[in-house]
């Protein structure tokens, strides 16, 4: 099999250490939904969902119909898949069809959920969104009345499988004043279920960030997407983590994700010589440079040019001129015996050395999540212990 320019590295006992850390974090009895939109943010949704069920995951949430088409042939029979965004309507039969759960929220909606329930003879799983302040999508005021109506009459055809909001920002402590809003909002929802009696099985709000700093958002499921991966929402989340604890520091999320590449060139650089496009980059002296077989078209930051670094023979060295579509190159003058096809880490730990996600975001101004997000779903995933 013809190899790609890069690999990456799957940590099983990171993943279901990340597992054990949220799920005593939450408590007892709340269920945990694992966000793999975005590839399963860089991971491949084909792997993490099977790394996730190994984990105790038996609940996927998606942004979308094509990714929980993904998630369908990844998943066991045992676990649910949850659309979260888009879903076109000539896809509704198709996720009824096949017990995939889905937001709604808008109610014009609901009347083409209930005429394909009834065309597929299966009950449609709805959760049903409420605007609550984050103003992207989310159920009006004015429109839960009718909504709570026309799930009661309907409800053989339509399972009111989830009452829920999305937060505008959880992981920044500036923004509590707006999540105490959004939930005092969401409650006043809760309330109209109950006058009307007819109730969510499942209530859920909180993501990452809220499940980990305000435990009052935690209902019956939390929908966790960046923390399971291995990284804090925020600075804040982790702080007001510390403070919880007691502690200064505390390793108790760990990175499931090592991206890796090989040495393609070694070369001689004469000082005053130029290196890459344009004159970003002069040698002052001689120098031995690594040119390493990828670049932005495979998810390497542009941003990066004249400021990375990568680990080879366990060693950090810096990026050199600017960083191309597919090549750019690394500075080895001070490592002896650098060799066409020596293993290069472009994230994730060699010998003592690390070079973390983090590193990117702050050259970059890229978030972890864009970062990871970005990275092309062609580049192979393997997972490993």
């Amino acid at each position: 099999m013809v190899r790609h320019s890069s690999r990456i590295e799957l940590s099983q006992s990171s993943l279901t250490n990340n597992i054990n850390f949220i799920k005593k974090k939450i408590g007892n009895g709340v269920k945990i939904s694992s966000v793999v939109k975005a590839n399963a943010y860089g991971h491949g949704i084909r792997e993490f969902v099977k790394m996730a069920e190994k984990a105790g995951i038996r609940h996927f949430a998606t942004a979308s119909a094509f990714e929980a088409e993904e998630v369908l042939a990844a998943k066991s029979e045992s676990s649910d898949a949850m659309i979260m965004g888009i879903l076109y309507d000539e896809d509704i039969d198709w996720a009824i069809e096949n017990g995939i759960e889905f937001y709604v929220f808008n109610y014009a909606r609901l009347p083409l959920v209930l005429e394909s329930a009834k065309r597929m003879g299966k009950q449609a799983q709805v959760h049903i969104e409420v605007e609550t302040g984050a103003n992207r999508t989310g159920m009006t005021k004015g429109e839960f009345p009718a909504t709570l109506s026309f799930l009661k009459k309907h409800a053989k055809e339509i399972a009111f499988k989830g009452l829920c909001t999305h937060f505008g920002g959880a992981e920044s402590l500036s923004n509590q004043f707006k999540i105490t809003m959004q939930h005092e909002r969401y409650k006043n929802f809760l309330k109209q279920c109950k006058q009307k009696k007819v109730y969510p099985e499942i209530r859920h709000i909180a993501c990452s960030a809220a499940a980990l700093a305000y435990p009052e958002t935690v209902y019956d499921m939390v929908r966790i997407g960046v923390a399971q991966y291995g990284f804090w929402p925020s600075p804040d989340c982790y702080y007001m983590h510390l403070q919880q604890i007691g502690k200064q520091s505390d390793s108790a999320l760990k990175r499931i994700f090592t991206w890796k590449t090989d040495v393609m060139d070694v070369r001689d650089v004469n000082a005053g010589e130029f290196i890459g496009y344009g004159t970003s980059y002069q040698a002052s002296q001689n120098m031995k440079v690594a040119v390493m077989p990828l670049g932005y078209s495979n998810g390497y930051p542009r941003a990066q040019s004249n400021s990375g670094h990568v680990l080879i023979k366990g060693k950090k060295v810096q990026i050199v001129g600017l960083i191309n579509m597919n090549l750019f190159m690394v500075d080895v003058s001070h490592i002896p015996d650098v060799q066409v096809g020596d293993e290069v880490v472009l994230v994730g730990r060699q010998n003592n050395n690390t070079i973390n996600i983090s590193s990117f975001s702050q050259v970059t101004q890229l978030l972890n999540n864009e970062m990871l997000s970005r990275l092309p779903a062609a580049i192979p995933r393997k997972i490993v212990k």
